[in-house]
């Protein structure tokens, strides 16, 4: 049985760039060669991917049932706007812009909130309902999951 050769340089740039967007998995293909490099979600607290090694194991360990709770409460949330794919937000049309809402500002139904750009596309996510964003939990360039509270309207 022959072995294949290992381009350790190559899973290193392609884990560095897991790291850097926050993706979960990457995958090279080049002719009759192909390298994958899948890693495990970072934590999820209040809509913002964390950093693995942010904290301590025992600060983790405590926040862990207060930061589970918030989540879960606000995606039961009647005014909860989730996001809809993977990738990053964007809170303005462009960089130095105003942004499309802020907190506490009436918004209609069908109104661009937030912009998310996935594979170099921008996807307008609208308010699904009129109301007042009570909250916003995401930050510009901040990546998002799939099903992600980002917002919550009331």
């Amino acid at each position: 049985m022959s072995r294949l050769p290992v381009d350790a340089e190559a899973i290193r740039a392609l884990a560095s760039i897991l790291t850097e967007t926050g993706l979960t998995e990457i995958e090279l293909s080049e002719k009759d060669s192909r390298i994958r490099v899948v890693r495990a979600p970072a934590p999820v607290v209040q809509g913002f991917a964390a950093p693995a090694a942010a904290a301590p194991a025992p600060v983790a360990a405590a926040a862990a049932p207060a930061a589970a709770a918030a989540p879960a409460d606000l995606s039961k949330h009647p005014g909860a706007v989730t996001s809809p794919m993977v990738g990053v937000a964007y809170l303005a049309p462009e960089p130095g812009a105003p942004a499309f809402v802020t907190e506490g500002q009436s918004v209609t139904a069908g109104q661009t909130i937030m912009l998310i750009e996935a594979m170099k596309t921008f996807n307008q996510i609208k308010a699904p309902r009129g109301g007042t964003l009570t909250r916003l939990l995401v930050t510009s360039g901040a990546p998002v999951e799939f099903a992600e509270v980002l917002a919550v309207i009331e």
